[in-house]
């Protein structure tokens, strides 16, 4: 999506350079800038100089350690109340610790075991972890309430002028390594990473191209571009957990009015191709919410070729336990894997049909279930096929509709 740079936005907040480096200092006197490497692997087949920002390697293994540190500096009390996905919290966690603070800390119940246990793990006993809602703003409310009911201060994971400020140091790092920066490619989910760098380039890289990326499921913010306001959305997909929020902050979203050049919105399938392949081809772990920058890099082929390019990898705390539904969504996106309901007929023979003269060479039968049958002549099968690849695939269905098989393509077991 394309922005009008020229239309006029009224910004309320804009955070000051000079807040920025206050806020590097503070995160330096923590943790060692992260790494701006050279990825020659993406380098090469996009024909660019892509450099990947490596959030995933900080303490907390995401950037959100940065806003956490900054705001809980400033807090006036001991306690404090927050709310986050996982990788918010697991900064508060650790600033609490560092500072001798400690905070309530409410997170959705989908939220990974693994991401629940590093916030224990940071924290100790200076953090309490409430699993409360079914998504962010659910678990978000609930933080609200428990907010008020008790007089503490709300520290919020993106709508927050500190943690924006906090979060904007790594724009700052990715310039004192690179000046000159062609393409800037930041994820968006509540706004406080992308709303805080663009700031910054704005300021000492005016001629980078910066482009946001969120999830397809979760569009906050190509919603609210598109209604000239912040939208709560009524519905998300919350795969892209660390970037699905149904609405983008306040605060950040005339700063990114102003700060992206365009935005662009990536498949859940293809975040989980992106996952695999970076395990694959770089030994890299990284979480949905991480890959989405990279994922926009193929998206923008051919645009950026020959040009300096900066994708920021905001977090890499990934659950072992959901790799088999991210190979599943994997392949169902590139059209590797399809399931069907077919209408076998009810003969001698009629299987064995199907395997000899329809299956391809390639093709393997990976899910078989007999539906309750309806009829007397046919007899419906939900059957999961896994192909080499995409043309395969599509080759398989012009066998099926050659052969007369009565058959209905389905996405997932779900529709079944």
């Amino acid at each position: 999506m394309g922005l009008k740079r020229n239309q006029i936005v009224i910004i309320m907040y804009r955070p000051l350079l000079s807040d920025v480096q206050k806020a590097l200092k503070l995160v330096r006197g923590v943790f060692d800038k992260t790494p701006l490497e050279l990825n020659t692997i993406l380098s090469k087949k996009h024909g660019a100089s892509i450099y990947l920002k490596r959030e995933d390697l900080s303490p907390v293994r995401s950037y959100k350690i940065r806003g956490a540190l900054n705001k809980m500096s400033s807090v006036l009390g001991s306690k404090v109340v927050t709310c986050s996905a996982g990788n918010h919290a697991q900064g508060v966690a650790y600033a609490c610790s560092r500072l001798g603070l400690t905070a309530d800390i409410f997170m959705p119940k989908i939220t990974s075991g693994q991401k629940v246990s590093k916030v224990s793990a940071f924290g100790g006993s200076s953090v309490s972890v409430f699993l409360q809602g079914a998504n962010f703003d659910e678990s978000y409310a609930s933080a609200l309430a428990h907010c008020s009911a008790r007089e503490l201060e709300f520290v919020h994971p993106f709508d927050d002028a500190k943690v924006i400020e906090g979060q904007a140091t790594v724009g700052l790092e990715i310039l004192d390594e690179l000046s000159a920066v062609d393409y800037l490619i930041l994820p968006v989910g509540g706004g406080g990473l992308s709303a805080g760098v663009s700031s910054v380039f704005r300021e000492l890289s005016p001629r980078t191209k910066i482009i946001g990326v969120e999830p397809a499921g979760a569009p906050s913010l190509t919603n609210a571009f598109a209604k000239g306001r912040p939208f709560t959305l009524e519905s998300i997909n919350t795969f892209v957990d660390g970037a699905s929020v149904k609405r983008v902050g306040d605060l950040n979203f005339p700063l990114l009015l102003f700060g992206l050049d365009s935005v662009l919105l990536v498949d859940e399938g293809h975040v989980c191709s992106k996952i695999l392949q970076m395990y694959n081809e770089s030994g890299i772990i990284i979480e949905p919410a991480g890959v989405l920058s990279l994922c926009a890099i193929d998206l923008l082929k051919g645009v950026i070729e020959g040009a300096n390019v900066v994708s920021v990898v905001s977090g890499g705390n990934s659950d072992v336990f959901r790799m088999p539904e991210i190979l599943e969504r994997s392949l169902l996106y590139e059209g590797k894997k399809q399931y069907f309901r077919i209408e076998f007929a009810q003969k001698a023979g009629a299987l064995k049909h199907f395997i000899l003269n329809v299956l391809g060479p390639n093709d393997d039968i990976i899910y078989f279930r007999y539906i309750k049958h309806i009829n007397k002549e046919f007899g419906p099968v939900l059957l999961g096929i896994e192909t080499g690849s995409r043309a395969e695939s599509l080759l398989l269905i012009e066998r099926m509709t050659e052969s007369g098989i009565i058959f209905q393509k389905l996405t997932d077991l779900n529709e079944v």
